[in-house]
């Protein structure tokens, strides 16, 4: 699927096929002129984006801004009704099956084979991605271990609470060693404890040089984790680039945030001047 963007990203390749950015910077993932509307509803639209790589990225967004539904096309997992996508200088819908070899994508309301062992689901997971039997033992081990589910291998994965299976699908998703890393609201039901084993590995993997996208609401975990964010709302892009840069003057990336939407405060609170108080 083509549109006038298309020859902007052919454009904008360097000279071995690998994107870069206005500023020469690598680009991991270049979005041009996407649109996805459910019936009349509108949910992205139109929008143009070039995420860097090696990098911690934040798509952030109030709920229903269209997060999810942009992270969906990206990864080929919805199609769009117009617009380009590339990963890693790849087109995702001329050539999905190489992407997905460079992805790894943990989405939202995560589905897993749930009569499966969280063993048997990494074992399953590397098969179907081609690895070697000795390899594959030896990142599942490393892979459970780091993220403290060593005890719990051999459970089903129907018996694993919410941090357990956000643990096991981030496992899953990183098993073959992807270029870029996908992840829906990976926090979002999370213990305090699984949340960090979680937050070091993705640390450890951005450091490697890696690209992390994930989404969130939650602004404070962004703003601790992300050096690069793009604000998302009604399904378009408010502002992007560097973590300072959006921030700009604001006291926090919250309170950015909040003006960047048009959320300053509530007015209609003021109404419930019944609410509260003595009976």
């Amino acid at each position: 699927m083509t549109d006038n963007g298309e020859q902007d990203i052919a454009a904008a390749n360097d000279a071995n096929g690998q994107p870069a950015g206005q500023d020469g910077a690598s680009v991991a993932v270049r979005v041009r002129g996407l649109w996805k509307s459910f019936g009349e509803q509108v949910a992205v639209s139109g929008i143009d984006l070039d995420l860097p790589a090696g990098r911690f990225v934040g798509l952030v967004g109030p709920n229903g801004a269209g997060k999810t539904t942009t992270l969906s096309m990206i990864t080929g997992l919805l199609r769009p009704d117009s617009g380009q996508v590339e990963v890693v200088g790849r087109d995702v819908w001329r050539d999905p099956a190489d992407v997905k070899t460079r992805i790894g994508v943990l989405p939202e309301g995560l589905r897993l084979f749930e009569r499966l062992s969280g063993r048997e689901l990494l074992t399953y997971m590397g098969r179907m991605r081609g690895l070697p039997a000795t390899e594959l033992e030896h990142r599942a081990d490393q892979l459970l271990d780091v993220l403290d589910l060593s005890g719990s291998q051999h459970k089903l994965v129907v018996d694993y609470s919410t941090g357990m299976r956000k643990k096991i699908g981030l496992a899953a998703a990183l098993l073959h060693n992807p270029e870029v890393l996908f992840l829906d609201e990976p926090f979002e039901g999370v213990d305090p404890v699984s949340a960090q084993a979680i937050r070091g590995v993705l640390e450890r993997y951005t450091d490697s040089g890696a690209t992390v996208v994930f989404s969130s609401h939650v602004m404070e975990l962004v703003e601790s984790l992300c050096d690069w964010v793009a604000v998302l709302a009604a399904g378009r892009i408010r502002a992007h680039g560097p973590l300072a840069e959006v921030r700009g003057d604001a006291e926090s990336l919250h309170s950015a945030f909040l003006e960047l939407v048009g959320a300053q405060g509530n007015p209609g609170g003021q109404r419930l001047e019944w609410l509260g108080g003595a009976r």
